[in-house]
């Protein structure tokens, strides 16, 4: 909005007020203080992700989604208030640090609550939420530039606060999970929890199942460095490619820089607004036709032939992941034979599917971590990358579309229909990277020894 560039950015307003024809459109909204504005969120994310996952384990789910949505909160009122830059990207900041907050530990919680034949659907209406709050911004952007006073742009900012309010108070009323209370030694009280989530009394088996996990968690050393084991080589290079060419296709910027790229070729101020609009339908859209074929088409194949649906499901470090899985949860997955896990649209379907416990929890920390960078890097030049490269920046972003094509075809293995404790066989068949996978003692933890003891006892 002018009146926002105005007040901020009077360096861009200028550009762009003063823009005469035959000069370079593509420069004018290359600027430091705008380009640190938009990134920050991203790199605010990523620190507060990693922080997110320890509050999730030791604090709980709840407490970490309480914290989020206040930091969330907090951010929203810094920016509605903002009266300089630095009120702004503090806010931008926190709000940051808010999404590595919620969107680490609300991805959790709904795995553990939900009863497994359910699990996948509802992490993957979480992912198709995100999108509709997208949409839902690009609608409010629109409307409040219309208003003449000038000031839309604080209620656009400040409307934040509107989901935070709700977050919070939503973490309030819900109770925790009992994955939680097991990893901090409340067993009696996680046991009643989950009769009253199930509704019914015959619960031992899955509350076996969860202790057997929490011991099975806890008993794993250095994850990290068994994820650079030769045999862990195929999901090492998986969690880390994976987003890397997820961000290089460039359409996390195309979202969130749409305002910009349509006024640098000519669009007015509503026209561009509009057409951020127009971008989110499409973005809400193929995130819904992506969750109805997924399975359909399988993972392998949905990024072969429908990639682009991938790439347009990936937005806000969640989407960024969906988050940093702890230990727990994830293990809990594993205790459920022939469950698919989908934790939204093909994005981060495959490096979620790592086969062994021991590698499961730092493989998703790199790959969200991966995301996270990646995505301030490209936020970070994309503007002076635009004003350099001008048109050819798009063609940058199709050759790496081209390749990432090429790899999935060639190194990711189906896993359709494949149970995630049986995944270490499709690494073995497949042609290339079946000369890391060792056939002998591959030194998984296993949840099967746990569950006997706890049987025996």
């Amino acid at each position: 909005m002018p009146q926002f560039l105005e007040k901020f950015f009077p360096e861009v307003y200028k550009k762009e007020q003063n823009m005469v024809a035959g000069t370079n459109q593509y420069c004018k909204f290359d600027d430091a203080i705008l380009t640190m504005f938009t990134s920050s969120l991203y790199l605010a994310a990523l620190f507060a992700s990693l922080i997110a996952s320890y509050v999730t384990r030791w604090l709980g789910r709840k407490s970490s989604m309480l914290f989020g949505g206040s930091l969330f909160l907090t951010g929203a009122i810094i920016n509605g208030c903002a009266h300089n830059v630095a009120m702004l990207i503090a806010g931008r900041i926190l709000l940051g640090c808010g999404i590595g907050f919620a969107n680490q530990s609300a991805p959790v919680y709904l795995s553990e609550m939900a009863p497994y034949k359910y699990r996948g659907a509802l992490n993957m209406c979480f992912q198709l939420f995100i999108t509709i709050g997208i949409l839902a911004a690009n609608l409010i952007n629109y409307g409040t530039s219309q208003l003449k006073s000038g000031n839309g742009w604080r209620i656009s900012l400040g409307c934040a606060a509107i989901p935070a309010v709700i977050f919070i108070f939503g973490s309030l009323c819900l109770p925790d999970t009992p994955n939680s209370l097991i990893e901090r030694g409340k067993q009696d009280e996680a046991l009643k929890r989950l009769r009253e989530i199930r509704g019914i009394d015959d619960v031992e088996e899955e509350f076996n199942d969860l202790i057997a996990a929490s011991v099975a968690a806890k008993e794993i050393k250095n994850p990290f460095s068994n994820l650079l084991r030769r045999k862990y080589r195929p999901h090492l290079t998986m969690v880390t490619l994976i987003p890397f060419f997820q961000q290089l296709t460039g359409m996390n910027v195309f979202m969130f820089y749409a305002p910009v790229l349509f006024k640098t070729i000519g669009f007015g101020n509503s026209a561009s607004l509009m057409s951020a609009v127009i971008t989110g339908i499409v973005n809400a859209v193929a995130t819904l036709v992506s969750i109805l074929t997924v399975d359909r088409f399988g993972r392998r194949d949905h990024r072969h032939h429908m990639h682009r649906f991938e790439i347009r499901s990936e937005r806000q470090p969640r989407r960024t992941t969906q988050m940093v899985r702890n230990d727990s949860s994830d293990s809990h997955l594993l205790l459920r034979r022939r469950v698919r896990v989908v934790l939204g649209p093909a994005r981060l379907a495959s490096p979620q599917r790592n086969p062994s416990l021991e590698v499961r929890s730092a493989g998703q920390s790199i790959n969200v971590c991966m995301n996270m960078i990646f995505t301030f890097f490209i936020a970070e030049t994309f503007l002076k990358m635009l004003c350099k490269m001008k048109f050819g920046l798009f063609i940058f972003f199709s050759g790496f579309v081209f390749v990432m094509t090429i790899f999935i075809v060639k190194f990711l293995p189906e896993t359709k229909g494949i149970p995630i404790e049986e995944m270490s066989g499709i690494w073995k068949e497949h042609p290339y990277w079946k000369k890391f996978v060792d056939d002998g003692d591959d030194g998984d933890v296993e949840i099967t020894d746990q569950k006997k003891k706890i049987g025996d006892a």
